[in-house]
């Protein structure tokens, strides 16, 4: 495997590991805390004041970096029926030209993400409750964007290097078989490397 290559590898287990944990973390965090101050509000008469706004930022990151992680799996709800009624060679072409301009808008909600989050930074936006700095839960924008456009650009590229015939006829079941035997082949090439001392 080549250093650009095993570098964007690493980088795409890098991304999706970040995704995962902060979705799981984000969504567990704001469902125990939900839990907590509801309990502690009709139980024993107090709540904490500040659950309420972390709850919401919590649940925010976990939607924004499921989201990101959603691309990745190919679980947004996308229409194919015009795919399936167009030759191969047109539907691989609207396929490119959607991810070419979902890429496009990601890219761009990422970097104005970015520049609003300079201008909180300078005006010192602090949280009501729990009195934070605001790009703290702003953050979540020009990261999670970001992360998202770096999955449609894999995408995009898988798409351009599959087969007109194969891009929307290829099943699920058939791409996930794929993924198995693409990291099967990187971990026996990993091994021989290591028992050959890097000399592969």
């Amino acid at each position: 495997m080549g250093i650009v290559k095993r570098f964007f590898h690493w980088l795409g287990l890098l991304i999706g590991w970040i995704n995962q944990s902060i979705a799981a973390i984000g969504i567990a965090g704001g469902v125990a805390l939900a839990f907590y101050n509801v309990v502690a509000r009709y139980v024993f008469g107090s709540s904490l004041t500040w659950a309420g706004e972390l709850t919401v930022y919590l649940f925010l990151w976990s939607a924004f970096f499921g989201a990101a992680y959603c691309f990745k799996q190919d679980a947004h709800i996308s229409i194919t029926i015009l795919l399936e009624k167009v030759p191969p060679r047109v539907a691989k072409a609207l396929l490119l030209l959607s991810h070419l301009v979902t890429f496009i808008y990601l890219a761009a909600v990422s970097w104005y993400g970015y520049e609003y989050l300079q201008l909180v930074i300078e005006l010192d936006e602090r949280s009501i409750d729990l009195d934070i700095p605001m790009w703290i839960p702003y953050l979540v924008i020009p990261v999670a964007f970001a992360f998202a456009a770096y999955r449609v650009a894999e995408k995009f590229i898988e798409i351009w290097r599959t087969p007109a015939g194969e891009v929307v006829h290829r099943s699920e079941a058939e791409m996930i078989l794929a993924e198995m035997e693409e990291a099967a082949s990187e971990e026996l090439v990993k091994k021989v490397e290591r028992k050959t001392g890097g000399m592969l």
